[in-house]
């Protein structure tokens, strides 16, 4: 028993290492994309800290969906944010997964190249969309008589360019369309497309469903922020996708990087990183159609059968 443990352990440890020296090599060829995507977000939060400055608040505008939703008040405001958390948290660890579970069609890399450019072509549509028509926010803290309503403009630049996760979660002004939005479709549509478990997609389009009543029901965005986000992204996406290359599909049992270490000959690297033993012991010799049997790379030759046997 301890000594089958240990060759499990040794296999998931060879698997992971490999892994890790795919993912490595992925990552130095395209390290300018991510790098890239993940300064994008820095400057969407500057420019939604941007238009703090320029929020006044106002009367709440007439809304339908504050109209047919009920609401659910400062005491459960956090309801919103804790799905949208949830669903934020669980795409993360998916995208992860390939190194530790033995069943996986992605590459890390590669996927989150993918959704930073989804991400990135949203937000800009959306900064642009913030900053031509300032509105009202609904949200409490920025409705008049909230300290938080207006944002004092800062004492020196380095103050301007500091994020701040306080100014994350009360920023007023950054409205049409939703962010929590952008962030939540493009990782379900993500799933959808390169997930394996179709319960599990089903749950996610449920829960962004939920999400977006949610986000009316506290009161955080307009109908309007929402409806927009969801015919925008989709065709955002969609337009997306055709331009990029489709992604390596690893379930037909190919790798994009072999690599050679420690003896590891190619084909062991291949069985380790898509969920196959490494182990000599595990092998089993394969018979060929010209009467060949190969097994640990020697052919033995053996003179087939004739006469129906």
């Amino acid at each position: 028993m301890s000594l089958y443990i240990g060759r499990e352990a040794s296999k998931t440890w060879k698997r992971f290492c490999a892994e890790v020296t795919t993912e490595i090599n992925l990552l130095a060829e395209n390290w300018k994309y991510i790098l890239g995507g993940l300064i994008c977000q820095y400057i969407h939060g500057l420019a939604a800290r941007g238009i703090h400055y320029f929020h006044r608040p106002g009367p709440i505008l007439q809304d339908l969906g504050f109209f047919l939703l009920p609401e659910l008040g400062q005491d459960r405001a956090y309801i919103s944010e804790t799905v949208f958390t949830s669903v934020f948290l669980s795409f993360v660890l998916w995208t992860f997964h390939p190194f530790i579970f033995k069943s996986k069609k992605i590459y890390t890399v590669l996927i989150w190249c993918r959704v930073l450019a989804c991400l990135v072509a949203c937000q800009f549509l959306r900064v642009i969309t913030f900053y031509s028509t300032q509105l009202p926010g609904p949200n409490y803290h920025c409705r008049e008589g909230s300290n938080l309503a207006r944002l004092p403009l800062p004492d020196n630049a380095v103050e301007f360019f500091l994020i701040k996760f306080h100014g994350v979660l009360y920023g007023c002004g950054d409205l049409i369309f939703s962010s929590h939005m952008i962030f939540s479709l493009v990782f379900v549509r993500t799933y959808h497309k390169y997930g394996t478990r179709r319960f599990i997609k089903q749950c996610a389009w449920l829960t962004v469903v939920i999400q977006s009543l949610l986000i009316v029901a506290s009161r955080k965005h307009y109908t309007v922020d929402v409806v927009v986000a969801w015919y925008t992204v989709n065709l955002v996406v969609f337009f997306i996708e055709k331009t990029l290359p489709e992604l390596p599909d690893r379930s037909n049992g190919g790798t994009l990087l072999p690599y050679t270490k420690d003896g590891w000959t190619k084909e062991e690297n291949n069985k380790l990183l898509n969920g196959n033993s490494g182990d000599s012991t595990d092998r089993r010799p394969k018979t060929q159609s010209n009467g060949k049997i190969i097994e640990n790379g020697n052919s033995l030759h053996i003179e087939a059968a004739i006469n129906g046997v």
